[in-house]
């Protein structure tokens, strides 16, 4: 299927400047993005006065997880009963019929970075998927692309009666996982072929095997600044890769975040101050990061806010000082290389999926209209 979407207005999320050019879409890949493209046989969109954007992406979400309505039978992102689970896997409770998938692919969001929540120190795997799909096998961009871990209120509030009423007690459970999990792993390559000196088989411990090797990074909730701090002092300890999520209070330690070098999700902002980290919440965070040069995400952690909401909290965030291109960024090539997916997604470039999304205005204006979403060249509003 061959698919030209005529005279755009087009951001591509690489340049600064938009411009003006056509784009051909081929076998759901974008082919060619230049003006004047003539391609006998193709249907045609014409998109005068129209605005086209990279596909909307999420660096943290709980789309497809949460429940959608009330009751626990819908709901699929903590498990309760143990605080340590690195074996679980995102994609298996993963619900891809689920209406709120509906509603992010017909605002323009179309990747989400999707995983377990923040009551467990370690969690599970994240994955990226599409939003458009019956079956999530078909849906995926890519598998695993993170292993969660949680600092701060969550761990010690879930848990207090149980295992864990402090932030010391956090940060100790997760060394331990990781130093038996550095220790499994060097027995398992000390053994090479013996299969006689393997260790005994651990599930939690194989799921870490590829956060030790560097395959995986850490995706460290952490709003307060100690939390922050926390998850940088493991990462660096541990040598391994790491991600910070939420970043609550990242503007009050951006010297440090900027010397650091970590990607931050940011968000979610459109909330209240629900709880003691969050008291210094605010939609100037992500802007002061991205000035400094930070890597920025803005993420809704749906469904805190829902996740068509994703363009809306990035205008918000130009409101409170950011520039808009970096906010563009922040919903589109920035999610995607802090899910180490920007080689398909999040960008409009010859080569990528067709995620497109065709605008009357700014996304982040809430009186713009969404007039085409294409998710792997399909227009899925026709």
């Amino acid at each position: 299927m061959k698919t030209l979407i005529k005279n755009a207005h087009i951001h591509d999320s690489i340049h600064r400047e938009p411009f003006d050019a056509d784009i051909l879409i081929e076998d759901g890949k974008i082919s060619r993005i230049a003006p004047g493209i003539d391609y006998p046989g193709a249907e045609v969109l014409d998109a005068q006065g129209m605005d086209a954007y990279a596909g909307f992406i999420d660096a943290h979400s709980h789309l497809g997880l949460a429940g959608y309505g009330i009751g626990y039978e819908g709901t699929d992102y903590n498990e309760m009963n143990d605080i340590v689970t690195p074996h679980l896997r995102g994609i298996d409770g993963f619900k891809p019929m689920q209406p709120s998938l509906e509603h992010a692919s017909r605002a323009g969001v179309t990747t989400v970075c999707v995983g377990p929540g923040s009551a467990n120190v370690l969690g599970g795997t994240f994955f990226a998927v599409k939003t458009v799909g019956r079956c999530v096998d078909d849906m995926v961009v890519r598998d695993p692309i993170a292993m969660k871990c949680a600092f701060g209120e969550n761990p010690k509030r879930c848990y207090r009666d149980k295992c864990d009423s402090s932030r010391m007690t956090t940060a100790a459970k997760l060394r331990e996982m990781l130093f038996k999990a550095r220790e499994y792993e060097r027995k398992i390559v000390a053994a090479g072929e013996d299969e006689s000196k393997l260790p005994a088989f651990d599930m939690k411990l194989e799921a870490l095997r590829p956060v030790i090797r560097g395959e995986l990074p850490l995706k460290a909730h952490a709003h307060a600044t100690e939390d922050i701090f926390t998850a940088i002092r493991i990462a660096k300890e541990f040598g391994v890769r790491l991600t910070l999520e939420h970043v609550t209070e990242g503007h009050l330690i951006v010297e440090e975040l900027a010397k650091a070098g970590y990607p931050c999700a940011v968000g979610p902002s459109l909330t209240d101050a629900s709880k003691w980290e969050l008291r210094n919440k605010s939609f100037t965070t992500p802007g002061i990061l991205a000035r400094a040069g930070i890597q920025v995400s803005i993420i809704t952690d749906a469904d805190v806010i829902p996740q068509e909401y994703l363009p809306l909290c990035a205008g918000l965030a130009v409101k409170s000082g950011m520039d808009p291109f970096d906010a563009l960024q922040a919903i589109t090539i920035n999610p995607a290389k802090h899910a180490g997916i920007e080689d398909r997604v999040g960008s409009l470039e010859a080569g990528k999926d067709a995620d497109i999304v065709i605008t009357n205005g700014s996304p982040f204006e809430v009186s713009t209209s969404v007039c085409a979403v294409f998710v792997n060249g399909v227009n899925i509003l026709k």
